[in-house]
């Protein structure tokens, strides 16, 4: 078997080797369909790719830092980021190259192309694998092709595939990925058509938009919508949308521009155009025998087929498929750009707004069943921005990926992390937090009185000045909680952390913001022109994103502590009548006790905590990098609100993971393990501003460690080394 073949020489019988995508597209040429000249490079040549260069291993090593099925979406992100940086900076191997170099000149010479995925046992009528990998369209020369093939076979690798692989319990190892090297047809105007729609088998459906169909299928570009009758192709229904842009070729690739006043009231398809795309795709779907999902384009008075892929068996529940949530996480830049206005302008100032309003409820004059009333309505109110936060914040998350994708490609470093330099900000709440307490800090320092008084845990001293700054301290982050309980319900509180702040005075921040401003320029000097206008908004769009990763945590907090607020008070009018421990008792349970007072709930067993049956410890445990830098100290295991407080200057963190709330101790800290992994957690954003080591991912730590434990953490290699 060749490694390229063209689309003339392929046949169903190479599908394994060339991939669902290259398999149907021969199909269709064969059988008359006005499909682009097109080579398909086989699995051969990705397989040698990752022999020869050293691949292989490399991908091994990082899927063996811990079970995929174990990973947290942040986990394979950070996974999959590595793995691309692998195949971006592996150069291919000589004769691998010349033989590709070969065949795309003898094919296409000068002519620009579409490189597309085409993985082998993708696109099945059980499984789409639609949108999870990558395609790249209008790129000429040979080099630009060349690498882009590198990155679709590296989005084999995506979270998004990774993710969708593990749902389908497919063995991702030996997956492999084909590449369709496709003649571009700049259309004037594309899209996609559904033979049968998904949600109403009665009907076909078409999505449609002026200029390239990569702009209907990244969501850059609104597309209009045709539901047509599938048995007639009748038109049912026209859904029109306002047209402001559209994509077009450009000398790099593609770019976004304002549509022509006369498209903008013209809709992409007329009558006549809407029923020569149902009949093609009605077509398509008689020659595979299934209905199908068909790309196309119109140039001229030409329609092109440009690829055809099965229709996915709708779910019994479509609950259980994760694939559009998987998607929902990869934005555009302008997607980005307005989810961003609509969570600063809207979404967080209203969860401010309903937090204060909340705040302001005087529950204790509140009757038992108003009392029940109230905590049913708080915990709807914390489901609803719970809701919003993973439908809006967790996806603007990925303007930080975006930004970390164009570094690595255009600055290509040996460290795929080292984009997160550039995101530090001292505009986060936490830190913010953070900085009212250094400044009380260091206030009593300047009291040599106060301070020992403190440190001896003497009856706390009054001063006015001091007590005046802890009570603005409380207004404005008295909500704080952790594990169910309030971080901060008094004066005391504060004054406990502080005292354990006082042997470490804090550190500047003039010297971050300047490196900040040095590296900014830095970046800033590797782009020209237009390029370099759209790296310095990708930078800000990053700095948002990686700002409100960290502050939404806090504001939905917010929420969530006058939930446990009201749980409290309930508790506190019912520990006459609670048989066992009143914070085991659920919300559920709590609502009917203050409804009927007769009603005693059981007590419920409590989950069994993993014991280890061997006294003997791994010496050294392997998770993932977070925050360059070595520490050596000694254990603390946090586990409850209590531990925070017992927390020494100086000890080495143990926890399941760092909550907004409870940062207020990372400064003291020497390093910090996490058992939730990820760069983009909360633990690993704060832990790179303080520059304290940190290694996240490892799993049952607060169980492999204890408090006490002489512990070494390894910020560079991910490893946390036992005593």
């Amino acid at each position: 078997m060749k490694a390229v073949i063209p689309l003339s020489a392929a046949h169903d019988s190479l599908s394994p080797h060339i991939g669902g995508k290259a398999t149907a597209l021969a199909h269709l040429f064969k059988n008359g369909f006005p499909v682009p000249d097109a080579i398909f490079i086989s699995t051969q040549l990705y397989h040698a790719f990752l022999d020869q260069g050293g691949v292989r291993e490399r991908i091994a090593m990082e899927l063996n830092r811990k079970n995929l099925n174990e990973m947290r979406w942040e986990e394979i992100w950070d996974t999959a980021l590595r793995i691309r940086h692998i195949f971006l900076t592996t150069p291919f191997p000589d004769p691998l190259r010349q033989a590709l170099a070969n065949s795309i000149e003898a094919y296409f010479g000068h002519k620009a192309v579409v490189v597309r995925s085409s993985g082998a046992g993708e696109d099945s009528p059980a499984t789409s694998f639609a949108g999870l990998h990558e395609s790249y369209v209008n790129l000429q020369g040979t080099d630009s092709i060349l690498e882009h093939i590198r990155l679709v076979w590296a989005s084999l690798w995506s979270d998004r595939a990774l993710l969708y692989r593990r749902e389908l319990g497919l063995d991702i190892a030996s997956s492999a990925m084909a590449v369709v090297v496709q003649e571009i047809v700049a259309g004037e105007c594309s899209g996609v058509i559904f033979s049968q729609n998904p949600n109403d088998s009665s009907q076909s459906v078409i999505e449609a938009v002026h200029g390239l169909n990569q702009g209907l299928v990244d969501g850059t570009v609104a597309p209009d919508r045709w539901l047509l009758e599938r048995s007639s192709g009748r038109l049912i229904q026209h859904l029109s949308v306002p047209r402001k842009h559209y994509l077009v070729p450009s000398a790099t690739g593609v770019h976004l521009t304002p549509l022509p006043p006369p498209k903008t009231r013209s809709p992409p398809l007329n009558e006549a155009r809407v029923q020569q795309v149902f009949a093609l795709a009605q077509q398509a779907e008689a020659v595979f025998g299934v209905p199908q999902d068909v790309e196309w384009t119109f140039r001229g008075d030409h329609l092109y087929l440009l690829q055809s892929r099965p229709i996915t068996k709708l779910a019994q529940d479509a609950s259980e498929d994760k694939r559009p949530w998987y998607l929902s996480l990869h934005r555009s830049f302008e997607n980005l750009e307005a989810l961003r206005f609509n969570i600063e302008q809207q979404w967080l100032p209203a969860m401010d707004e309903e937090a204060a309003r909340l705040a302001e409820e005087n529950l204790a004059p509140l009757s038992n069943g108003d009392l029940a009333q109230a905590i049913s309505h708080r915990n709807q109110i914390y489901e609803k921005w719970r809701s919003v936060y993973w439908e809006e914040f967790i996806p603007f998350a990925h303007a930080i990926r975006l930004f970390g994708q164009f570094y690595n490609d255009t600055i290509q470093p040996e460290n795929p992390d080292e984009f997160y330099k550039l995101l530090k900000t001292t505009d986060m709440l936490s830190l913010k937090r953070n900085q009212m307490l250094t400044q009380m800090a260091d206030y009593i320092r300047s009291q040599p009185q106060l301070a020992t008084a403190l440190q001896q845990g003497n009856d706390y001293p009054v001063d006015q000045v001091l007590l005046t700054k802890v009570d603005d301290f409380l207004r404005e982050f008295s909500g704080l909680s952790w594990k169910d309980s309030p971080c901060f319900p008094n004066r005391e509180a504060v004054l406990r952390v502080l005292s354990k702040m006082l042997p470490n005075p804090s550190k500047g921040e003039n010297q971050k913001i300047d490196n900040t401003t040095q590296l900014t320029e830095w970046f800033l000097s590797h782009y020209e022109g237009e390029q370099r206008i759209f790296a310095g908004k990708l930078l800000a769009l990053a700095r948002a994103s990686y700002r409100l990763r960290d502050d939404d945590n806090i504001f939905l907090g917010k929420i969530e502590a006058q939930v446990i607020r009201a749980l409290e008070e309930g508790r506190r009018r019912l520990k006459e009548r609670i048989p066992f421990d009143p914070q085991r008792l659920t919300s559920n349970d709590l609502v009917r006790m203050l409804r009927e007072p007769d009603f005693i709930p059981k007590k419920r067993r409590s989950k069994k905590k993993t014991i280890f049956s061997s006294p003997l410890k791994a010496r050294q445990i392997i998770g993932q990098p977070a925050s360059a830098g070595v520490a050596f100290g000694k254990a603390r295991v946090l586990k409850k609100t209590a531990d925070l407080f017992q927390f020494e200057a100086g000890e080495i963190l143990i926890c399941e993971a760092i909550d907004p709330n409870m940062t207020f101790i990372v400064p003291l800290a020497a390093g910090i393990v996490e058992c939730r992994g990820g760069m983009l957690i909360h633990g690993a954003i704060i832990a790179r501003e303080y520059g304290i080591p940190c290694v996240t991912g490892i799993g049952k730590a607060t169980s492999r460690i204890h408090t006490g434990d002489r512990v070494t953490v390894d910020g560079y290699l991910g490893i946390v080394t036992l005593g």
